[in-house]
């Protein structure tokens, strides 16, 4: 699946906290939500508790990057919020792709017969 769409409203993200089923670890976080729109959208949340903008923008960027690896192995339409924690600014995004594939797994977003990059 390669169609993916940004989340940008705060009632969207609301939404995904209250109802999606979430998987910590402690470089990410993730919250999963099926939707019926049959594509992936997804939002990433920094709090100022990681640093400051520079460090902020360096952890979205990672979570991008390992996004970027696993979403055509993404099957169905899910909502998906990464919150970024205080390691993932030091965590390179080869790392996080894989932590990413393990939530993925447990939460059913990824098939376990997906082949391995």
């Amino acid at each position: 699946m390669t169609d993916t769409v940004t989340l940008k409203s705060n009632s969207d993200f609301r939404r995904i906290y209250a109802r999606g089923k979430a998987y910590t670890n402690p470089a990410l976080v993730i919250y999963v939500m099926k939707n019926r729109a049959g594509i992936c959208r997804i939002g990433i949340t920094t709090s100022k508790k990681i640093g400051n903008a520079v460090e902020r923008n360096r952890s979205k960027r990672v979570i991008r990057a390992a996004f970027s690896q696993l979403k055509n192995e993404i099957d169905g339409g899910f909502d998906i919020i990464f919150v970024a924690r205080g390691r993932t600014k030091h965590t390179k995004s080869t790392v996080l792709c894989e932590i990413m594939r393990k939530q993925f797994l447990s939460a059913g977003v990824i098939k376990n017969d997906s082949s391995v990059n």
